[in-house]
């Protein structure tokens, strides 16, 4: 549900960013149209266009999120046109934390959605030629990644956007792209020219997402297909090794994003994104159970961790770590929808709309669960009977671990310790 949602959303917050340029002078069906059309036509390319049009995207994001980082230090230190000295002021005034512990639970499911995506190593090392190889390097650099786009990023644009500005606050919606920190920070600098460079980044970075989505939600309806899990249509392949149908499936959900040249534009974007947000922590909770259960299969049945291609690198603790904060942030997410901000003036009806925003994911997963659990009569598998052979490539994964050993131990120094973080 998270990824066939993420595509409609994405598409309505790309035609946000338009609106920096048109302020809506344009019907933004037009520009849905152009970017669906765009989206669909990668995909149809396979994994190699998916992967090629995301290399690309990345470049730029990542230049982008280094110069910014870079100018906001130096805007921070008052070396911009104007705006002069800036500091930690806006942490003290107006503040870093609005509306304490609650304001900060109140934005779990945004955080969610934003972090949603790293998932997709996963689903990518299915198709590619050595995912023994390739898995750890592309696992270490998500690492750096959230660290470099979100904490560092997002610290520089706490400290120099404060949370009152007006520009955030009255936004169309709740999630205005156009009126994005990063393009008001550079704004109150008074530099011409580059808030509209940074806005075409930030529709490439929208977009790159909405690209994702039609990748990880295709190949995720192929495989429910596969476990007899879905309509079994959806799994079939072509000769290229797309699962069309599915790809067809997930472009056709794309559709919704018409709601964009609506004046249900806000409603939709904010709805979409509850389903969205929240979902992404069931699909972490559950990667996280995923391996805890995994691993205690793996001991019970006589395996040992020498046998296994790749070992997460904090390990079931790490799992452990990261169900709990998805089952805590369930929590807080729950607190926060009943009783939101300020819920003693949204009235009743108000209330319960906060709340079917905020939680509407959580019904839907569970009884989705359940569901299937009574309609197929599947048990809840033991750990000592867990399949753990099914599809398991037919290699020899202890010599390859000692040629790799051998190989690592011959590495100079430096390699060593660009190995160990990349």
């Amino acid at each position: 549900m998270q990824w066939l949602v993420v595509l409609p959303l994405e598409i309505v917050a790309a035609t946000l960013t338009i609106e920096y340029w048109t302020d809506g002078n344009i019907n933004n069906d037009a520009f849905v149209a152009i970017f669906l059309v765009f989206i669909i036509a990668i995909n149809l390319f396979g994994v190699k266009g998916y992967g090629e049009a995301e290399f690309v995207f990345a470049i730029i994001k990542v230049v982008a999120v280094i110069g910014f980082i870079i100018l906001g230090i130096i805007l921070n230190c008052g070396g911009g046109p104007q705006g002069g000295y800036i500091g930690g002021k806006f942490w003290y005034n107006p503040g870093a934390f609005h509306n304490g512990f609650k304001g900060l639970c109140s934005v779990f499911v945004t955080a969610a959605f934003s972090f949603a995506g790293t998932e997709l190593v996963g689903l990518a090392a299915a198709e590619t030629a050595n995912p023994r190889k390739s898995l750890p390097t592309a696992v270490k650099q998500v690492f750096w990644r959230i660290t470099l786009f979100y904490i560092v990023a997002l610290t520089i644009v706490g400290l120099l956007v404060p949370y009152d500005d007006d520009r955030l606050i009255n936004g169309s919606s709740g999630a205005d792209v156009k009126a994005s920190p990063f393009v008001i920070a550079i704004t109150n600098a008074g530099i011409g020219g580059l808030p509209s460079v940074f806005n075409v980044v930030i529709m490439i970075a929208v977009l790159s997402v909405g690209n994702s989505s039609i990748y990880g939600s295709s190949r995720t309806l192929a495989a429910l297909a596969e476990q007899n899990q879905a309509p079994k249509i959806l799994g079939y392949i072509d000769r290229k090794g797309r699962p069309i149908v599915a790809i067809a499936v997930a472009s056709a959900l794309g559709f919704l994003a018409f709601f964009a040249g609506s004046s249900a534009e806000g409603d939709a974007f904010n709805w979409m994104l509850a389903l969205s947000g929240l979902s992404s922590i069931f699909t972490w909770g559950s990667i996280c159970l995923a391996h805890i259960r995994f691993r205690a299969g793996w001991k019970k049945q006589g395996h040992t961790l020498d046998e296994l291609a790749f070992r997460s690198q904090p390990g079931v603790i790490g799992s452990w770590c990261g169900f709990i904060m998805n089952i805590l942030v369930l929590i807080a997410q729950f607190w926060t929808g009943a009783w939101p901000i300020g819920y003693g003036e949204l009235g009743p009806a108000g209330q319960v709309n906060s709340f079917l925003q905020a939680y509407l994911a959580a019904p839907i997963v569970i009884i989705c669960y359940i569901g299937y659990k009574l309609w197929m009569k599947t048990p809840i598998i033991r750990s000592h009977n867990m399949d753990l052979h099914t599809g398991i490539r037919d290699l020899n994964v202890a010599e390859l671990i000692a040629e790799e050993k051998a190989e690592r131990a011959a590495w100079p120094k430096w390699k060593k310790a660009y190995k160990y973080f990349c």
